[in-house]
């Protein structure tokens, strides 16, 4: 396989970077006539519109851990992994009515701070700390370990230095501009990303059929390989582990799901930057639409790589490798898109790295400077982030078979304690602070003792009974202090979580089409 990109490819790159460089400079351009604030710069002036929040929530969750980890899942076991993207998209739906008016009420910049108004400080600080540490160590790491082994595959320039590349091209758009650029640009890689993935799944279905159309295509595909089309996994399955039958229905990946759209630093952050709750709820809805896109766009070239490319080593291969059927021009293009996403990711991860270090932990340590010097912090601590990723990024990732599966198992470690938190935080006044922690404690404690002790138990399950001991250990540890009395966050009877009629019917809309879905592929 020929690993380089032709001279006009490249060409069709390089105009992109740039374009898209200058854009992002230019969006940034009125910041000029005054001191940048650290809500211009966190929040992006609170000024996002809908369509601005729904296309940066896709690409800030979009990268390549998605595009390269999920296809090469999709390769492994089949369309089941689209679980993760389709449960997704009624996740988003619940986040929007009833976790959004709760945040915006509070008139937050970080979800450790919403801790902090609604437990104390000690809650926020862990919380705080234990993000900062899975955003760079796992998050980053692996985006740029794969987005690296991306451009080697399809450009053929060295891992290295393709993470190198990646690190610095977002450091060149997303420091100066901070949420604002991030997330108007976000726009056009949305764009390029579903363009791409439409385009690749028509060429990789046009290729199975011999040029006899699309719907043939994945008629043979189908008929070929079966197993790679349930949604729903037997026990009998070689991947049962990863995504154990009915479980992604009913079980853990609710929790995991909940903890990602509703108390992740750098998904919910869009959201928090928009101009009323009605714009972030459109723009939620609009994402959940998007999300349930992401199947065809990832999921199906992972599975139609089973048929092309089956001598491929590794199943993270399956991405890079249906690129080859890519014409001139068009490659270029789609690669373009590829690094969009990664970049995007990158940029959105270490916005919100570089919010919770200032707002969260540093500016209550050195209180009275002027914004601008908090934004200058902010920026140091991106530039820091990705230069440790860079730097523990092969070591961390490098040994994995299924880049995303490693991100899940890693992550479900303390999803079931910060879903414990927030939740029971949210809806349950008499949680304590010392619930809460117990929570987070008992997370990683519980989920360890079981990985040892049950290694046979998948994790997704695993998942769902962790979070419900944390829930009973939530509940038994704040019953045995006395209720508290330092809450100085918004109580929900002073929330409405009344919806437009509009996003109602988008909701309703979501889960009839998800319904017809699983029906379908059960």
């Amino acid at each position: 396989m020929n690993y380089s990109l032709h001279p006009i490819d490249l060409g069709v790159f390089i105009v992109y970077a740039i374009g898209l460089l200058a854009i992002a400079l230019w969006i940034s351009r009125d910041e000029k006539s005054h001191d940048r604030t650290t809500q211009d710069y966190f929040l992006a002036s609170k000024s996002l519109p809908w369509w601005a929040i729904g296309a940066s929530l896709i690409a800030a969750n979009i990268s390549a851990e998605q595009i390269i980890g999920m296809s090469g899942s999709g390769f492994a076991l089949g369309l089941g992994i689209a679980s993760y993207e389709w449960m997704a998209a009624i996740t988003l739906i619940l986040v929007g009515k009833y976790l959004l008016p709760i945040f915006l009420k509070n008139g937050i910049y970080t979800m450790p701070q919403y801790l902090e108004q609604r437990f104390d400080s000690r809650v926020k600080t862990t919380l705080a700390l234990f993000w900062l540490g899975v955003f760079i160590f796992v998050n980053l790491t692996s985006v740029l370990w794969l987005g690296g082994l991306a451009i080697q595959s399809v450009a053929g320039i060295d891992w290295l230095y393709g993470m190198i590349f990646l690190a610095i091209f977002s450091v060149a758009y997303s420091t100066y501009g901070g949420l604002k650029a991030v997330a108007y640009t976000d726009i056009i890689q949305v764009v390029l990303l579903v363009f791409g993935g439409f385009f690749l799944s028509y060429l990789a279905l046009q290729q199975i059929s011999g040029g006899e159309g699309v719907i043939k295509g994945f008629s043979i595909l189908t008929e070929k390989v079966p197993g790679h089309f349930d949604m729903i996994l037997s026990p009998d399955n070689s991947e049962y582990m990863n995504l154990p039958g009915i479980s992604v229905l009913v079980g853990g990946l609710w929790v995991m799901n909940v903890g990602y759209w509703g108390f992740n630093q750098y998904i919910i952050q869009r959201a928090l930057a928009a101009k009323s709750i009605q714009e972030a709820q459109k723009g939620i809805a609009f994402a959940a639409y998007l999300k349930m896109l992401m199947p065809i766009i990832v999921v199906l070239p992972g599975i139609a790589a089973v048929i092309l490319f089956p001598e491929i080593e590794k199943p993270d291969q399956a991405y890079p490798s249906m690129m080859s059927l890519m014409p001139v021009g068009i490659k270029g293009l789609v690669f373009a898109a590829l690094v969009a996403a990664i970049i995007s990711s990158l940029a959105s991860m270490t916005n919100s790295i570089s919010t919770i270090f200032t707002m969260d932990l540093y500016r209550p340590m050195r209180q009275g400077k002027d914004e601008n010097h908090y934004v200058n912090v902010g920026r140091l601590a991106t530039v820091t982030s990705l230069f440790i990723a860079v730097c523990v990024a092969q070591p961390l990732i490098g040994q994995s078979e299924q880049a995303f599966q490693y991100i899940q198992e890693f992550t479900g470690l303390f999803s079931p304690g910060i879903t414990v938190i927030f939740l029971m935080g949210m809806f349950w006044k008499r949680t304590t602070s010392t619930g809460a922690l117990a929570a987070a404690i008992g997370s990683a404690l519980f989920s360890v003792l079981f990985a040892v002790l049950l290694p046979e138990l998948p994790f997704m399950d695993r998942i769902g009974i962790v979070f419900l001991m944390c829930l009973a250990l939530t509940y038994v540890v704040s019953l045995q202090e006395s209720a508290p009395k330092n809450d100085h966050s918004v109580s929900i009877s002073d929330v409405s979580f009344t919806t437009t009629k509009g996003f109602n019917i988008a909701g309703v809309g979501c889960v009839l089409i998800l319904i017809g879905l699983y029906a379908t592929w059960w």
